[in-house]
């Protein structure tokens, strides 16, 4: 006999007060986070601006050109590394808030959930950190001349430099996207399948926009490991598309 879902479902006010409190602990971890990273601001702004001074000339530098823009700045930088450090935490909560409508037996993935969430978010973030955003800077750098010479905006590079890395980490979740439309029934493997040439135009159109740098390399650098991701997101579709194999036990459950 098959899993049947229980007819019962929890009602709206129980889905928005379970929300709310999982939004309150994550919001908690954050903020935790983001004080710890403040204070390791100076160390956080080095690391962060590595890839631009790698490939700058000698003795360049960053400017800001209002009063409290450094200061602002220093927390959108302590903001994003809390992000980052807290991301497994938070991804157990978002976990924690779709579980209810899980089968039993699917419940007990929540450590693979949350270690492959966690590992495919920081390594696309570490992927355009070491290997697409070289690249692209010593593009735009090469422009330099006697007669001209870069001074960069700590905002402009800090919002393209974070924009572009939260871009990377959020594009190698694609594999646990599927997994969850695969769930509540938006595509399966068999769609993804079919649409495999849609979904290359697709990926290239995402590179093409979400690469700084507008030479083919970068853009191909950033397209390459979604294809890899948009094939194995193909598995994983499979893989969530199965029914348990027992029993009246294996429902759904609300907590």
């Amino acid at each position: 006999m098959t899993a049947e879902p229980l007819d019962e479902k929890m009602p709206v006010t129980s889905h928005l007060e379970e929300l709310r409190k999982r939004l309150i602990r994550m919001l908690v971890a954050v903020g935790l986070g983001f004080i710890a990273c403040y204070i390791l601001k100076d160390q956080l702004f080095r690391i962060i601006t590595k890839p631009l001074f790698d490939v700058l000339p000698q003795k360049s530098y960053m400017i800001f050109t209002g009063l409290t823009e450094a200061f602002f700045i220093y927390m959108m930088i302590a903001f994003f590394a809390s992000l980052i450090i807290t991301s497994p935490y938070l991804l157990y909560q978002i976990w924690k808030f779709v579980s209810p409508g899980l089968y039993r037996s699917e419940k007990k993935y929540v450590a693979p959930f949350v270690i492959i969430s966690t590992v495919l978010f920081a390594g696309g973030i570490l992927f355009g950190y070491f290997i697409a955003l070289p690249p692209a800077f010593r593009f735009f750098v090469e422009f330099t001349t006697d007669a001209l010479r870069p001074m960069i905006s700590f905002r402009e590079y800090l919002s393209l430099s974070l924009k572009f890395l939260l871009a990377f980490g959020l594009s190698f979740e694609l594999p646990v996207f599927i997994f969850f439309a695969t769930k509540v029934g938006l595509v399966n493997a068999k769609q993804l399948s079919r649409q495999r040439r849609y979904a290359v135009l697709i990926i290239f159109i995402a590179a093409a926009v979400l690469t700084p740098s507008p030479d083919a390399f970068s853009q191909i650098l950033m397209a390459v490991p979604l294809y890899i991701l948009y094939e194995l997101s193909i598995f994983v579709s499979k893989f969530a598309g199965r029914k348990p194999p027992l029993a009246t036990t294996d429902t759904k459950e609300s907590e």
